[in-house]
């Protein structure tokens, strides 16, 4: 194999003949090409937890392990998402990867990231982690215009933090940070075969991670280097020798080719390709984990290998509800209008067979079916499909288009677009005319907030666990009570906690809103007759009780419950009065 010598120039390669400041970067051609070499193997990294917090709010902890959770569900029973890496400057950053680490999940394997210094390396070793991300920026543009240095200083300062690494037996992953403006002869070659040599003689295993710093990447294996991804992996593996399991890519969306660059490093090379949900990181963002899922599918024949992939909606669903951040709707598989139909003529053949129009089964696959935006282009079969997919009506049951009480909604969207609306006819709106219309399609109201209450008096108590089970199970009421306190204090809807024993006698006081302290003074000491006691023994889960009139306050309340459990035992249960009224208006 050729041996590559740094080329330690006294002026930057800055690519002047692509990169030209003042113009679009060219898109430029040669005859010489390189074949496929797809790795027998391929796999998927996540950086949610790094470069996916560079571009919103940072999460915190409970959100970062929530999210790892999910990232574990993605990647199935063989480990397609292989490793997530994380930051480790911060306490909550190592709080989240000590609560992540507790978890215990074999994939994805938590890793570090860290800046090529060696007061960094001890990050690593203090969380205890086996490998870490190292950054080691290849271009002229970063080792001359950013650190101010040249290429034999930066490549000295990079292999002695590798070198550090190895002698605690800690596996580095370079990260070649603006690879696609880097001198591959002069400075990334060399410096990978220095890190090859090392990982041969220290007999562990050293990663490069090529990053598309600025999305200028092409997928083309006629497009020269150092942007052509094709010969970017052909060249770290045929010529510098690293091997296929070795390499990761890591893109940008700059010019809309993250996704399309990160499948053509599979094919050319590259056993790993890093990502982040929803493609959230710096700037125009990162590989979308739940894209990349699917081309791995694609590419593997359409075969799941166990991939759960309703875990993608779910996902969608927590950024949107609970995180609250925006998701365009149409971003693909995640948005609220990917796979929603606006056309009529469309409307028509989906409900005829949605295949005609839908890119694969979404309802199975992403637990999302076919939708319809309604206006005065759907038509009435568009009406009919959203009905249909709203309510989830089998077969038997599906609305016709022609069925007259259809077009009486029909008739009410036409006339709202007669009066020169220009907005979509709202979800809240067409419930409105299905209850008018077709009311047979509808539980009672009643039932719908009951089942509501229920869910919702479930997450009070279940939140509760969550935060203090250590504290509730120490059945220590001085203690307790203050925990309690604050829970009533931050929620309105919250008339009465309190805890008892395994034998039904209370051991708390009764923890109130301050205006109901005397309200309760009549309330007694002892529950072992209690439906919510003994129901919570008997089944040892949550219980909610049916709405009921508070005799010591007057107001509509539902009752939950949950025992507590140590070692096995039901040491007492922890119950909750909640306001009903309040409670429907908490989601």
């Amino acid at each position: 194999m050729k041996r590559y010598k740094l080329k330690n120039v006294t002026q930057p390669n800055l690519y002047e003949q692509y990169f030209d400041y003042s113009k679009v970067p060219a898109i430029t051609f040669e005859e010489n090409s390189v074949p496929f070499a797809r790795p027998s193997q391929t796999w998927i990294t996540d950086t949610t937890f790094r470069d996916g917090q560079q571009s919103r709010p940072p999460y915190d902890i409970d959100q970062i392990v929530r999210l790892y959770e999910f990232l574990h569900q993605l990647s199935g029973p063989h480990g397609v998402i292989r490793q997530s890496e994380f930051f480790l400057y911060t306490d909550k950053d190592k709080k989240a990867v000590e609560k992540c680490l507790e978890l215990g999940h074999k994939f994805p394997e938590i890793t570090g990231w860290i800046r090529a210094v060696k007061e960094d390396f001890k990050l690593v070793k203090a969380m205890g982690l086996r490998e870490t991300g190292i950054l080691t920026s290849s271009s002229d543009f970063h080792i001359f215009l950013k650190l101010k240095k040249n290429r034999e200083q930066v490549l000295n300062d990079y292999l002695s933090i590798v070198d550090a690494a190895l002698a605690e037996g800690v596996r580095p992953r370079c990260h070649f940070e603006d690879i696609t403006r880097a001198d591959f002869e002069g400075f990334v070659l060399p410096f990978a075969q220095a890190l090859m040599e090392r990982s041969r003689q220290a007999k562990i295993p050293i990663k490069i991670r090529a990053c598309d710093t600025l999305g200028l990447a092409l997928p083309y294996p006629n497009a020269p280097l150092p942007r052509s991804i094709p010969k970017i992996f052909h060249m770290l593996h045929q010529e510098a020798g690293v091997p296929q399991e070795l390499l990761e890519w890591h893109g940008h969306n700059d010019f809309h080719k993250v996704l399309i660059n990160s499948t053509t490093a599979w094919l050319y090379g590259c056993a790993a390709v890093n990502g982040t949900l929803l493609g959230w990181g710096e700037r125009t963002g990162n590989a979308p984990i739940e894209a990349l899922l699917m081309d791995y599918i694609a590419l593997h024949g359409g075969d799941q290998g166990g991939i759960d992939t309703t875990i993608i909606t779910e996902v969608a669903r927590y950024y949107h509800d609970d995180l609250g951040d925006p998701i365009s709707p149409n971003q693909p598989f995640v948005g609220r209008d990917f796979n929603t139909t606006r056309a009529g003529i469309h409307a028509d053949g989906a409900i005829k067979n949605e295949r005609i129009y839908n890119i694969f089964d979404t309802g199975t696959l992403l637990n999302r079916p076919m939708s319809v935006a309604i206006t005065d282009k759907s038509g009435t079969a568009g009406i009919a499909l959203w009905l249909n997919n709203y309510f989830r009506l089998p077969e038997e049951r599906k609305i016709d288009k022609n069925d007259p009480r259809l077009q009486r909604i029909y008739k009410w969207v036409m006339a709202q677009y007669a009066e020169d609306r220009v907005s979509t006819i709202s979800e809240a709106e067409l419930i409105e005319q299905a209850k008018k219309n077709l009311p047979s399609l509808f539980h009672s109201d009643l039932e719908g907030l009951k089942k509501k209450g229920s869910r919702l008096a479930a997450e009070v108590i279940n939140e509760l666990f969550k935060k203090n089970l250590p504290t509730l199970l120490a059945m220590d009421a001085a203690v307790i009570e203050p925990i309690l306190q604050e829970v009533v204090d931050n929620e309105a809807a919250i008339k009465l906690m309190y805890v008892v024993d395994a034998q039904g006698h209370k051991i708390t006081r009764n923890i109130t809103q301050q205006e109901d302290q005397n309200k309760y003074s009549g309330l007694g000491s002892e529950f072992a007759d209690r439906r919510w006691f003994k129901d919570a023994i008997a089944t040892k889960k949550v219980l909610v009780s049916d709405f009921y009139m508070s005799k010591f306050i007057g107001e509509l309340c539902v009752t939950v419950s949950r025992p507590l459990i140590n070692a096995g035992e039901i040491i007492g249960v922890v119950g909750i009065d909640i306001n009903f009224n309040n409670l429907i208006k908490l989601d």
